[in-house]
């Protein structure tokens, strides 16, 4: 059976005083298997530094003569190809005769590459605009964000919902393992749903959770045991 994709819900707030674009945006990314934590979040990266009216994600593998992300213009026109990492030459030859601007975010290593495309034939080589991300923040992003799947030796999927209905649904229809929401609900579902955790730095008297996870993502300490069949984590993991 194939793995699937993990899909990862980020909220990135983009301060660019130089376009005057200030945005929260609300990104839902699906990251492959075979997929490296580095590349996802190059990706993200790449999205938020071109953010502009007409920007999408392509659907990765499922699409690979496409843009990793692409621009496009009220007529469906693509008007800037964004890749990731180190493209062939010949996929930078066609994306240049394809879109009148094309931008390539390195996330490795590129002096041989470079040294390729010198050889090569590439279609406005000249215009070929190449940014070279800062490897140890992507390697510092990248442990942020698998220290979850790291230290608990799961892989774990994020499904957004649109209320709390369809959540409690599907927690208690065992479609999900488990969910992120609010004392109050932890409260009107008691008997229904046990509490994971509760991420405080304040003690918890009235509720139960199996972890209390302080602010301070380096500290744990258990606060009870059980079998866990259908659970309920309170703002649990939106720290780490």
């Amino acid at each position: 059976m194939a793995l699937s994709a993990t899909v990862y819900v980020l909220t990135v707030r983009v301060a660019d005083a130089d376009r005057g674009l200030y945005e929260t945006l609300e990104l839902r990314v699906a990251r492959h298997p075979s997929e490296t934590a580095e590349f996802l979040l190059a990706r993200v990266l790449a999205y938020c530094l071109e953010y502009t009216e007409g920007i999408a994600f392509s659907r990765g593998l499922a699409e690979p003569d496409d843009p990793a992300i692409a621009v496009r213009d009220l007529t469906g026109t693509l008007q800037s190809w964004i890749d990731i990492g180190t493209p062939e030459p010949a996929r930078l030859h066609k994306a240049s005769k394809m879109a009148p601007r094309v931008a390539v975010y390195v996330h490795r290593d590129c002096e041989a590459w470079l040294a390729r495309l010198a050889g090569e034939r590439i279609h406005r080589a000249e215009h070929l605009e190449l940014y070279l991300l800062d490897r140890e923040l992507l390697a510092a992003m990248a442990s942020r964000l698998e220290r979850l799947d790291a230290t608990f030796g799961i892989r774990t999927t994020y499904v957004p919902f649109k209320g709390t209905g369809d959540m409690i649904a599907s927690i208690l229809g065992n479609h999900v393992s488990a969910a992120m929401s609010y004392s109050t609900l932890a409260i009107q579902q008691k008997g229904k749903m046990r509490m994971l955790a509760v991420a405080t730095d304040d003690g918890v008297t009235w509720l139960t959770p199996l972890f209390t996870l302080s602010l301070d993502p380096r500290s744990s300490y258990c606060s009870g045991s059980g079998d866990i069949d259908s659970l309920l984590a309170w703002n649990s993991f939106e720290n780490l």
